[in-house]
C-alpha cells in the first residue's frame, strides 16, 4: 500500500512540477510582452493626452489673446534688429551721418558686392548685407564713432575692424571696418 501511495505522491509531484513549469513558461512567452506593450500603449496615450490638453489650452480665448501680445512684442522686438530691403540706402546715409556728427575724415562706405543681401540657405525671411567702411580718425573719435555705430537702430553688427597707426602724431590712424545688417528679404506675392 505505501508503494501506491509514494507512486501516485511522486506522480502527483511530477505533475504539479510541470504544470508550475508550463505556467512559468506560458508568464514569460506570452503574459511579458503583452505588459511591454500595454506599457508602450499607455504611453503612447499619455503623449497623446499631454497633446490634446496643450490644443485646448491653446484654443482657450484668454491664451489666444496672451499668444497675439508676445508675437506682436517679438515682432516689436525685430525692428530693433532688422532692417527693411528698401532702407539700406538710408542705413548707409545714416552711418555717414554718424561719421560726419563724430568729425571723422576721409569717409568713405561701400556694399560689399558679394554679399548684398546674402542669400543664405535655411534663412527665409532673413539676409545679412555686408558693408566696408573706412575713414581716418583719432582714436577718441573712433572710439565714439564705433559707440554710436552700437547704439543705432536698427542694430549694426561689427564683425571686424583695423586701425593702422599713422607715421606722424598728429594725423589720424586709418580705420577699415567689415559691418553687416539683417534685412528683412523681399517675400514673393
Amino acid at each position: 500500500m505505501k508503494s501506491t501511495h509514494t507512486k501516485r505522491l511522486m506522480t502527483m509531484t511530477l505533475v504539479w512540477t510541470g504544470c508550475f513549469i508550463l505556467s512559468a513558461l506560458a508568464q514569460v512567452l506570452l503574459l511579458t510582452p503583452q505588459k511591454n506593450s500595454k506599457k508602450q500603449f499607455k504611453k503612447q496615450l499619455d503623449e497623446k493626452k499631454q497633446i490634446y490638453a496643450s490644443l485646448v489650452k491653446l484654443t482657450q480665448e484668454k491664451n489666444q489673446i496672451q499668444l497675439k501680445q508676445q508675437i506682436e512684442q517679438l515682432q516689436t522686438g525685430v525692428k530693433d534688429f532688422v532692417t527693411d530691403f528698401g532702407s539700406l540706402a538710408n542705413l548707409t546715409f545714416d552711418i555717414g551721418q554718424i561719421a560726419n556728427e563724430k568729425k571723422v575724415t576721409s569717409f568713405n562706405i561701400k556694399t560689399k558686392e558679394d554679399s548684398t543681401v546674402s542669400r543664405t540657405p535655411n534663412r527665409n525671411y532673413i539676409a545679412e548685407s555686408r558693408l566696408d567702411v573706412s575713414f581716418v580718425a583719432g582714436f577718441n573719435q573712433f572710439a565714439a564713432f564705433l559707440n554710436a555705430l552700437e547704439r543705432h537702430q536698427p542694430v549694426i553688427f561689427v564683425n571686424k575692424f583695423t586701425i593702422t597707426r599713422s607715421e606722424r602724431n598728429e594725423a589720424g590712424h586709418e580705420v577699415s571696418m567689415d559691418l553687416s545688417v539683417f534685412v528683412r528679404k523681399q517675400q514673393d506675392s
